[in-house]
């Protein structure tokens, strides 16, 4: 489907809320429960948003400052895997294809191999691992050339990963990639060993240079990342990295997760190493490329029924593989589960140009996305959709758009696939922790959301006579991620799991 693309104001409108919400006692004080905490929190009532309503019945039966717009954190991520859903459909899959730029003699390829990426979210090593076999089975032994990536799927404005917080190695601050291979990560595991630092990384990539100028102290295990400082040293290229501090001898082994390479590189590194051990070879290195333009990006991008076709003429090259990624509908339950930034990233921007035709950038996501909230008659006013996974001081969003939002879900084709994709109190994900070994245990489906003095949740809770209401608490207040945010949304959760029954 491709269209022009509209002016953002005219999918602003205002809607009318019609007189059913005005119809019926509604609570526009916090429930007695929650303000109870919140005064022992020394929260300011008017620094908190809810509502609740039960589902199927047109009134709230509680929402206090619900068109407060707030900073949402990562309960964005419902409006971005909500419209994902609806625009894209559950079976959706991404397309990663494998092109030999030069002909195949005897199983070399006289030649470049290139790899054009349509932003796969979850290009994890498994997958990666499933695409170099995919190649190799078309009978490849040897890449006499370079392994090229086109990464022109996507048109992005200039943006550092430490834009947000200054931290640019942390996963969290991944930047949106068309070849984003195992989000980038490595994993760095330390241990004493005979006085020393012992340090391995996994992947082990050839392509990264470990400096490892790490002590050992006497002490037991502690300390804000054990007392390891590391960085990357980028000029000219995100190769080095450096590790020093004192690593206390108490601890048996510590780890942490950092994106420290570039992408293609990283992507390289491991193409390389599943390569060989297929018994491939690769004779050159990496480097950008674009497959010539008689092949048309819009036909590829979006042909996703999953079907590997054979070897056939592109341009100047030759289509050997096609890798597809899982469905949508199982890869939404890891965006909002675990909170992936990166995963949700990428979804807005595979809609944007499905709607409005490849390159994908993130003003096309953002109209795509007030398209479909519009059409699914959630309220637009006032929202600000910056960065779609809620990694955002600017983006704004109210109590009761999440409600509404909630409410269209819940009456949706693909309410199964949605709410199976939110956390489950006291069981997994990001509330594993939270109403543990209670009755709540597996009773609420909820997506949390914490920046500095930002906490928030919204999502769905059953009561034990089966009644289920949608639930948002939003609270922007100094302080509010170091505990009292939670314990306000503990106390509307508790409060709509023990209604009595009507």
């Amino acid at each position: 489907m491709t269209a022009s693309l509209p002016r953002l104001h005219h999918l602003l409108p205002c809607l009318v809320l019609g007189l059913a919400l005005l119809a019926g006692p509604v609570r526009a004080e916090l429930p007695a429960p929650v303000a109870r905490v919140a005064s022992a929190l020394g929260v300011d009532p008017g620094d908190i948003s809810i509502w609740v309503q039960e589902l199927g019945r047109p009134q709230p039966l509680a929402a206090h400052l619900p068109d407060k717009p707030r900073t949402p954190a990562s309960t964005m991520k419902l409006v971005t895997t909500f419209v994902a859903l609806q625009g894209l459909t559950p079976a959706f899959r991404w397309r990663t294809e494998a092109y030999a730029m030069g002909p195949v003699v005897d199983g070399v390829l006289e030649g470049d191999l290139l790899l054009r990426g349509y932003g796969d979210p979850y290009l994890v090593n498994e997958e990666f691992w499933k695409l170099t076999q995919g190649i190799r089975q078309r009978g490849l032994t040897r890449i006499s050339g370079d392994l090229v990536f086109d990464t022109s799927f996507y048109q992005l404005p200039p943006e550092s990963p430490g834009d947000f917080d200054g931290k640019p190695d942390r996963v969290y601050n991944l930047l949106p990639h068309p070849l984003l291979v195992n989000f980038n990560a490595m994993r760095f595991e330390f241990e004493p060993a005979d006085g020393q630092v012992r340090v391995t990384t996994d992947p082990p990539l050839p392509g990264v240079d470990v400096q490892n100028r790490l002590r050992v102290r006497p002490g037991p295990c502690g300390g804000y990342q054990r007392g390891i400082a590391l960085n990357v040293i980028e000029p000219p290229v995100r190769d080095r990295v450096l590790l020093e501090g004192a690593f206390p001898a108490g601890c048996d082994r510590f780890a942490m997760t950092r994106s420290v390479l570039q992408p293609e590189s990283y992507a390289f590194g491991l193409f390389d190493k599943y390569w060989r051990q297929a018994g491939g070879d690769i004779g050159g290195g990496w480097r950008l490329g674009v497959l010539p333009s008689a092949w048309t990006l819009e036909g590829a991008a979006f042909d996703d029924n999953g079907d590997d076709e054979q070897s056939e003429a592109a341009g100047d090259g030759t289509l050997l593989h096609v890798h597809y990624s899982r469905p949508l509908g199982e890869l939404v339950r890891l965006v909002n589960k675990y909170s992936n930034n990166v995963m949700t990233r990428q979804l807005e921007l595979t809609l944007g140009a499905r709607r409005f035709e490849p390159p994908a950038t993130p003003e096309k996501g953002r109209l795509a996305t007030l398209e479909l909230l519009t059409r699914h008659g959630i309220d637009t006013e006032g929202m600000i959709l910056d960065n779609p996974s809620g990694l955002s001081r600017t983006a704004r969003l109210s109590a009761r758009q999440l409600g509404q939002l909630l409410q269209a879900a819940w009456t949706g084709p693909y309410m199964p696939e949605f709410i199976s994709s939110l956390a489950l109190s006291g069981l997994d994900g990001t509330v594993r922790s939270r109403f543990r070994n209670g009755p709540e245990t597996g009773r609420m489906h909820l997506k949390t959301g914490t920046l500095d003095h930002v906490s928030a949740i919204a999502g769905y809770v059953q009561t034990p006579d089966n009644r289920r209401f949608a639930v948002v608490v939003m609270v922007n207040a100094q302080d509010a991620h170091r505990g009292p945010g939670e314990e306000i949304q503990n106390a509307l959760l508790t409060w709509v799991f023990n209604q009595p029954p009507s």
